[in-house]
C-alpha cells in the first residue's frame, strides 16, 4: 500500500493580500514633481518676469504677471543702435568654432596620448591633468598679457584671444574624457589596421574617428554651452559694442547712470536661452545614437 501526497490547495496557504503599491508609487511621483518644480522655477519665474512691465517688475514677485507686457521682446531686440541679433550671431560664430576647435585639437592630442609612443608621454600627460587644477581666473591675466603683446587685443579681429586657446588643445577636461573613451577601444582593431596596410594616420582615421563619435558629442555639447554661457573672458578681451556677445550685451540694460530696463532685459534672456535648449536636444539624440550604434562586439 503506497501513501498517496495530499495536494497542497489555495485555501490551505491562506488568503493573499494584494500588494499596496499605489501609495509608494504616488509618494515617489509626488517627490518627483517637487523636485522637478524646485528646479524649473527659476526658468519659470524668469519667463514670467520677461511678461511684466518696469513697475509691475519691482511690487510683483510671483510669477504670473497682473497685466502682459510682451512688448519687452521687441524693447529688447531694438533697444540698441543695431539689432540685438547681432549678439546672437557673434555668439554663434564664436561658440561654433569653438566647438570645431575643441574637437579637432583635443581629438588629435587624445590619439597621440591613447595610442601613440613617444618619450615622456607620461609626464606630458600629467602635466596636462595637473592644468585641470588651475582656475581660469588665474590664466585670464598672463593670456591678456600674452595677447595684448601680440597685437591680438581690440585689433581687427577681436575673437582671435577667444578663439586660438581653443585650437590649441588648451582645453585638459576634454582631451582626458577622449583618452579614457579611447583606451576602451580594443588595440586589436589597430593590429587589424595595420596588417592591412595602415599607418597612425590611416588607424585614426578609419579606426578611432568613427568609433569616438560619442566622446565628440559630449565635447560639443559641452563646448557649447560653455561658450555660449561665457562672461568673464568675453567681457575682457571684446571692447566695442559691435563684437559683443549675449552674455556681455545682457549687461547693458542695466546702467547705473540712467533707468535701467530690467523687462527687456529678462525678455533677452530668455530668447538667450533658446539655442543653447536647441543645440543639446539636437546633439543628445547623436549622443544616444552614438553610444548605441558604436558599440563593439567580441
Amino acid at each position: 500500500m503506497t501513501a498517496t501526497a495530499t495536494p497542497v490547495t489555495p485555501a490551505a496557504t491562506g488568503p493573499r493580500r494584494p500588494r499596496r503599491a499605489g501609495g509608494g508609487q504616488a509618494l515617489r511621483l509626488l517627490i518627483l514633481i517637487a523636485i522637478v518644480a524646485v528646479v524649473l522655477y527659476p526658468l519659470f519665474w524668469m519667463i514670467g518676469t520677461s511678461l511684466k512691465s518696469q513697475e509691475e517688475i519691482v511690487n510683483n514677485i510671483g510669477l504670473l504677471p497682473n497685466e502682459f507686457t510682451p512688448g519687452n521682446y521687441a524693447d529688447g531686440w531694438t533697444n540698441f543702435d543695431f539689432s540685438f541679433g547681432r549678439f546672437f550671431l557673434n555668439s554663434a560664430m564664436v561658440s561654433l568654432l569653438t566647438v570645431i576647435g575643441n574637437g579637432v585639437s583635443c581629438l588629435l592630442a587624445a590619439y597621440a596620448f591613447a595610442r601613440l609612443r613617444f618619450r615622456l608621454r607620461g609626464v606630458w600627460f600629467a602635466v596636462m591633468i595637473g592644468t585641470l587644477l588651475l582656475p581660469g581666473h588665474v590664466l585670464i591675466v598672463p593670456q591678456y598679457i600674452l595677447f595684448r603683446s601680440l597685437g591680438l587685443v581690440g585689433g581687427e579681429w577681436p575673437y582671435l584671444p577667444l578663439l586660438i586657446p581653443q585650437f590649441l588643445a588648451t582645453e585638459a577636461f576634454f582631451v582626458f574624457l577622449m583618452v579614457q573613451f579611447m583606451r576602451g577601444i580594443p588595440r586589436e582593431l589597430d593590429e587589424a589596421a595595420k596588417i592591412d596596410g595602415a599607418n597612425a594616420f590611416g588607424i585614426f582615421r578609419h579606426v578611432i574617428l568613427p568609433l569616438s563619435r560619442p566622446a565628440l558629442v559630449t565635447t560639443a555639447i559641452f563646448s557649447f554651452i560653455w561658450t555660449w554661457n561665457d562672461f568673464f573672458r568675453q567681457l575682457v578681451f571684446l571692447s566695442d559694442l559691435e563684437d559683443y556677445t549675449v552674455p556681455v550685451a545682457l549687461t547693458l540694460f542695466i546702467d547705473s547712470t540712467s533707468q535701467s530696463a530690467v523687462g527687456p532685459m529678462f525678455a533677452m534672456s530668455v530668447l538667450s536661452l533658446l539655442p543653447v535648449f536647441l543645440f543639446f536636444v539636437a546633439f543628445q539624440r547623436m549622443l544616444v545614437e552614438g553610444i548605441n550604434t558604436s558599440g563593439l562586439k567580441g
